[in-house]
């Protein structure tokens, strides 16, 4: 059986700010977006805490309207706001309790080559299972599935699951399998907390237990850790070294339970020499990149330039997973390989960065199981 991981960046809508050129044009936004959030989301709104709302509000373009160029308030009832005419806003609401509504980030359709180049590699990858990052919900993966990798051709996946996660953005990580690997028991990791109540996952770290033809258990844990790309250095790599080290006590339970097959997958937003990954190695994971048979076509990395400090996305598998590999590589066609001269080969409709399928890189292996 062939086992693989994709980050897809979203299938259909994206949310506005993140289907830029470049992460770093819309980080600002996102860190005034979750900071507007948190403060929205308290108890008590203290003098303070509401002028700190107007300079957010205002740096997001919320001064005249609740619609600005990357976000929606919405104000369903309660007096959260007013807009004198005389300009500016004032905060009525004491309270979160005293309105009700939400704070969300504006989508707009992703580029229809890049949906298209990302269907291609679902089709070409030939995995049996396959673990996708960034999916906007179950009937949007469901739907791309049917309608786009049909319509090129593809045969559709029989299995298609996506648990919410707890990323606002709708960036959830879900599992897609062949006829003949159904999924069974599934397990959720979005309420798992820190000891002062935070939840440890930025999405999840969902389980999917799979069985094969041969009747063997597969396990699969899809991840997405805490990205790099906004907040401090020092409280990402925080947030994932707690999520790696929850991952790693779930991975030592379930081996203690009996799993042998055990696969921890998806984007881990750092490199195998990092830090915050080092619970995950320490409890005996095994990354596929370092088979003897593991083709990485030349490149270390697997995101954006793929140079060694782009190795992010993995398939981490446990000794006795790892003993059954038949061999495994890194799938980049759908990629934006560059101009002078292309780092590697692309598919045709690749004419610009922004039809790019993904700026992630698949990785595969296939298994004896």
């Amino acid at each position: 059986m062939r086992l693989a991981a994709y980050n897809v960046e979203n299938l259909f809508d994206r949310a506005k700010v993140m289907n830029q050129d470049s992460w770093d044009d819309g980080r600002q936004v996102l860190e005034d977006f979750a900071a507007l959030n948190a403060l929205l989301g308290e108890i008590n709104y203290t003098v303070a805490r509401k002028a700190s709302m107007v300079t957010l509000m205002k740096k997001l373009g919320l001064e005249k309207s609740d619609t600005g160029p990357f976000v929606l308030l919405r104000r369903n009832c309660g007096g959260l706001l007013r807009r004198p005419k005389t300009g500016g806003i004032v905060i009525d609401a004491n309270g979160r309790a005293d309105w009700t509504g939400s704070l969300e980030l504006r989508d707009e359709p992703v580029n229809e080559h890049a949906m298209r180049n990302t269907a291609r590699v679902l089709i070409d990858i030939k995995a049996d299972v396959i673990g996708v990052v960034e999916a906007e919900n179950r009937p949007v993966l469901s739907a791309f599935n049917r309608e786009i990798i049909t319509a090129l051709g593809g045969t559709p996946f029989r299995h298609v699951m996506v648990i919410d996660g707890n990323d606002e953005r709708g960036i959830d990580v879900g599992l897609m399998s062949r006829e003949g690997f159904p999924i069974g028991v599934l397990r959720s990791h979005v309420d798992d907390c820190t000891a002062n109540g935070e939840p440890i996952f930025s999405r999840d770290c969902a389980e999917y237990e799979i069985t094969t033809p041969n009747n063997n258990k597969l396990l699969v844990m899809v991840n997405h850790l805490k990205s790099k790309g906004y907040g401090t250095p020092a409280e990402s790599n925080a947030r994932r070294k707690t999520q790696a080290e929850r991952i790693a006590t779930i991975y030592q339970e379930r081996l203690a339970q009996g799993m042998t097959y055990v696969a921890v997958i998806g984007d881990l937003n750092d490199t195998p020499d990092s830090d915050p990954l080092k619970p995950l190695f320490q409890a005996g994971l095994k990354d596929i990149s370092q088979h003897p048979d593991f083709d990485n076509g030349g490149f270390v990395g697997t995101y954006g330039s793929c140079g060694k400090g782009n190795k992010i996305d993995y398939l981490l598998l446990s000794p006795d997973l790892f003993a059954e590999v038949e061999k495994g590589g890194v799938f980049r066609k759908g990629m934006w390989p560059g101009v002078r001269p292309p780092k590697w080969e692309a598919y045709a409709e690749v004419r610009k960065e922004t039809e790019a399928a993904s700026d992630h890189a698949a990785i595969w292996a296939d298994l004896k199981i």
